[in-house]
């Protein structure tokens, strides 16, 4: 692992010993960890280990058992999901969440409604502030899937969109909420070798491009090892080992974790 030490000052994104208990069972178990502002981290570990449900404590779809997040120095334990979304901590889902019966510029704009200052009496009356921050809104979006190569079908109705292009739409959603933190669940799955390579390159891109702070869920290791800078492994709810690339590929936990104990000696 490497040597650095976090800087402190620099961190966006904490988890303190993060407990997570149905019943009996511990799903996640003393879940600790940090990311620095910029950074692109990875979680990952065998099916089961608890990468979701950690995902859910961290924006607030679950109430953690015990433990702490943490968000720019602000504990957001007992917050809801939409105001963990406000505070810039967003995310995508595992099961494509997309409304179905709108169309893919409806989908974005949906989520980019929750900063517009306008009121309800602004909606009403259509009035001249209410029509220009919707076209500012209408134009962001559209530029975002401009990014995404998503602008042509804009009209189109989202189910109809092949399944790669539907998770493409699902970050483009999440970055209309403005997030300094997106957290990507599982992005690549149900994508060919090539789609999952371009997202690599894209996933690269909008971290530099809207000065995003990542953390991603993937079962793909070759896009982790590709692009992410720091890596955390779960193994059934318990942090096994963290560090980068290297370190990872190389760690007799992790092996073990995901062969097994008698493939490894």
């Amino acid at each position: 692992m490497s040597n650095a030490q976090t800087n402190s000052s620099n961190i966006i994104l904490e988890a303190k010993n993060l407990t997570m208990q149905f019943g009996g069972l511990k799903a996640v178990d003393q879940f600790s960890f940090s990311i620095e502002k910029g950074q692109l981290a990875g979680l990952i570990g065998p099916n089961g280990a608890g990468k979701t449900t950690a995902f859910n404590m961290l924006t607030g779809v679950y109430m953690p058992t015990s433990g702490e997040v943490i968000l720019n120095g602000e504990i957001l334990n007992g917050k809801k999901p939409f105001q963990i979304s406000h505070k810039g901590l967003t995310r995508t889902f595992q099961n494509i969440r997309l409304f179905k019966d709108l169309t893919v510029l409806e989908n974005v704009l949906i989520a980019g409604h929750q900063h517009v200052s306008y009121g309800l009496l602004d909606t009403f009356l259509q009035n001249d502030r209410f029509e220009v921050e919707e076209l500012k809104l209408r134009n962001k979006a559209l530029e975002i899937l401009a990014l995404f190569g998503l602008a042509d079908k804009a009209f189109e109705n989202s189910c109809s969109l092949p399944y790669g292009e539907q998770r493409k739409l699902e970050i483009v959603r999440a970055l209309m909420t403005d997030p300094k933190v997106i957290l990507l669940d599982e992005p690549a799955a149900g994508m060919n070798h090539s789609e999952t390579h371009k997202l690599m390159d894209l996933i690269a891109q909008i971290r530099k491009d809207f000065k995003l702070t990542v953390l991603l869920i993937e079962h793909d290791m070759k896009l982790v090892m590709g692009i992410c800078e720091k890596i955390f492994v779960l193994d059934h709810g318990v942090k096994i080992e963290e560090g980068n690339a290297h370190h990872i590929q190389n760690s007799k936990k992790v092996i073990e974790a995901y062969l097994g104990v008698d493939e490894v000696h």
